[in-house]
């Protein structure tokens, strides 16, 4: 039994980074992540989908090997240029001199940028495009914007399988299976949703675009560039793109705080006791000094509530929860029930700033509180009242 064959003459060549510490320099991988790319084989042509990042090439060559031997290899179709699946061109190239580089306007164009290569290694491609392999039809699927300008899929209509790019993409390595019914993938659930939150969440119409285009195909697998191949669980992976892509969440609140002596850490444990007595049982609380920015994202987009508050720095919101305020603001976020608080000593400036963050993302404030100094009994009474606000408002929501 060959566990990389996904269908017949299509071959998984992948490889895994177990060592990698943050993707993309920010986003931790405690269980690695995989750089996916393909082989398909027709009796005619041999096309390669995507590359590898470049520390990776030899595993990559090693994988094509194992799979189709010193066959040739005629086209190299690049869905996504990011460095992680193009890092291996200009080597695929060399070892491969008369295969052809497949790629849109926009991917052209930045393949020349990043690796210089000649007008004579390039077969352009538009929208709808298709090229016969000898049984193996490959159609192009144009998606620009999820998430770069150049991304696009590659359909194989003979076999039902989607090479979709970085959409369906999830961190974490591959253990031994490909395809998700060799494999428990239930723990991918919960990295896809950081992976989509913290890479692709400022992008959700273009997603839903994608998901427009590609809903009349007939789909039976799915080879995203990171993760399992998606086929018994489809349904579920779309449901999840879809949901996050038109910002609908989850039942449950994230409170995100930042605290320097403990006064507004204790605000937020007394929210989410008060939140837990009337009745709401997910609550992810994260101190943003702590917590890494990653999962506070995650959380913040997969949860209908959102509560954030800081004290007063310097006549600032406190350095990590303003981070997490600009990330979120980056991400578009909508269709949240907010709430915040504050504190402060002497000079109050936090609160108003959080306000004014929600302001711009056009998102009502749903309740609030301020306090000075320490909490007194008038601060858990402030406190009771945004909890029965908060609640009420995930209720009608």
């Amino acid at each position: 039994m060959n566990i990389r064959e996904i269908t017949k003459d299509v071959y998984y060549v992948g490889v895994n980074d177990r060592t990698l510490d943050r993707f993309e320099g920010l986003w931790p991988l405690p269980y690695g992540v995989s750089y996916n790319s393909y082989i398909v084989k027709g009796s005619n042509k041999t096309a390669l989908i995507d590359t590898v990042e470049i520390g990776s090439i030899r595993d990559l060559f090693h994988s094509i090997m194992s799979q189709i031997g010193g066959d040739k290899i005629d086209y190299l179709v690049i869905n996504h240029m990011e460095p992680d699946h193009s890092g291996g061109i200009n080597a695929v190239l060399a070892a491969y001199p008369d295969a052809k580089l497949i790629g849109n306007k926009q991917t052209i164009a930045m393949v020349k940028g990043y690796y210089h290569i000649s007008d004579d290694r390039f077969l352009e491609i538009t929208d709808g495009d298709t090229i016969d392999l000898g049984g193996k039809t490959l159609r192009f699927v144009l998606t620009p914007m999820v998430h770069w300008p150049e991304t696009m899929m590659t359909y194989i209509e003979e076999d039902g399988i989607i090479f979709s790019g970085d959409a369906f993409g999830t961190f974490g390595a591959l253990n031994g299976g490909i395809v998700d019914d060799e494999m428990d993938t239930g723990w991918y659930k919960d990295e896809m949703y950081r992976y989509y939150s913290n890479i692709v969440g400022k992008y959700g119409r273009f997603v839903q675009k994608a998901l427009a285009k590609t809903s009349n195909l007939d789909i039976k697998y799915i080879c995203s560039t990171h993760g399992p191949v998606w086929h018994s669980k489809i349904g579920e992976v779309v449901e999840i793109y879809d949901k996050l892509s038109k910002y609908e969440s989850e039942p449950g609140v994230t409170i995100i705080y930042g605290s320097m002596y403990g006064n507004t850490a204790e605000v937020a444990e007394e929210i989410a006791r008060q939140l837990a007595a009337r009745g709401v049982r997910n609550i992810k609380i994260h101190n943003a000094a702590k917590s890494n920015l990653s999962y506070m994202i995650s959380d913040a987009f997969r949860y209908e509530g959102l509560i954030v508050g800081s004290p007063t720095y310097s006549m600032h919101i406190f350095p990590p929860v303003e981070q997490f305020m600009i990330a979120m603001e980056t991400r578009e976020f909508k269709n949240k029930v907010l709430a915040t608080f504050g504190s402060f000593s002497w000079a109050s400036a936090a609160h108003k700033q959080l306000k004014d963050y929600a302001l711009k993302s056009k998102i009502d404030v749903v309740a609030s509180l301020e306090m000075k100094h320490s909490a007194g009994s008038d601060t858990f009474t402030q406190v009771a009242h945004l909890a029965d606000k908060v609640v009420e408002a995930l209720k009608l929501k």
